[in-house]
């Protein structure tokens, strides 16, 4: 398959702000874009061909699965989406709206993808997520996890920031999201792009051929209290980076 690469990047993921970075969602929190189209068929293969890569829920996750597909189906007609019993969707697919697998549905849907946290003890925790696109993390070593185990091996992630991030997950209130981003180098355009954490990718002389950047949104569901963490992914060649990034 052709890469699935972007034209440019939102003018506000140009300024690089100190760790972990966020800042109030401004607009819509959630987008879509040139890549739409690109981005959902490969989606689709990946669900159809490794769903025990991309899919994984506990069960005490549905309640909150569904109140977040409820909210993005609400969010889906100001983005060009027509809902009703199907969802027509920009790229011309017709989906049919189902709950009884929330996390799969939303994959079929948005860009995004989703991992739903709740709180365990003194940190949250990963219950569910429709992950198609990480960046050198594996989704099965991830669940169940709590936040300094997702991030385990980040050296970024001192324990320091971890409290900050557990604050920031603690504070966030529901019709109040967040976003940060990152921007990373990357020799292969690949979307899908599982790591083990016992074998972190190499970091080379900070640049490649393709610039990966993820628009990382944090949110908290009303009705379960559950914290979203949405990640829309961007890729672009290094000559349309240059462009729209300095390095």
């Amino acid at each position: 398959m052709q890469p699935v690469l972007h034209t440019h990047l939102p003018e506000d993921m140009r300024q690089g702000r100190s760790l972990p970075g966020v800042q109030p969602v401004i607009g819509p929190w959630l987008r879509v874009d040139e890549a739409y189209a690109g981005q959902m068929a490969l989606r689709s293969a990946l669900m159809k061909e490794r769903p025990e890569e991309v899919l994984w829920s506990d069960p005490d996750a549905l309640q909150a699965g569904r109140e977040l597909l409820d909210m993005v189906l609400d969010a889906l007609p100001a983005l060009g989406f027509e809902v009703g019993a199907d969802v027509q969707c920009p790229d011309g697919r017709k989906v049919r709206v189902s709950r009884t697998e929330p996390f799969k549905m939303l994959g079929q849907l948005v860009q995004c993808d989703f991992c739903v946290l709740t709180k365990v003890g003194d940190e949250h925790v990963l219950k569910g997520a429709i992950l198609c696109f990480p960046a050198s993390w594996r989704l099965d070593e991830k669940a169940g996890q709590p936040l300094t185990a997702i991030h385990s091996p980040v050296d970024e992630y001192t324990s320091d920031l971890g409290r900050r991030v557990q604050r920031m997950f603690d504070a966030v209130k529901p019709g109040r999201a967040l976003w940060r981003f990152n921007q990373l180098w990357y020799d292969d355009p690949a979307l899908f792009q599982p790591r083990s954490q016992s074998s972190p990718r190499p970091v080379g002389a900070g640049w490649g051929q393709y610039l990966r950047s993820e628009r990382q949104t944090i949110l908290r569901l009303p009705k379960t209290g559950a914290v979203v963490f949405a990640i829309h992914t961007y890729v672009l060649s290094s000559g349309t980076a240059d462009r729209a990034l300095p390095r």
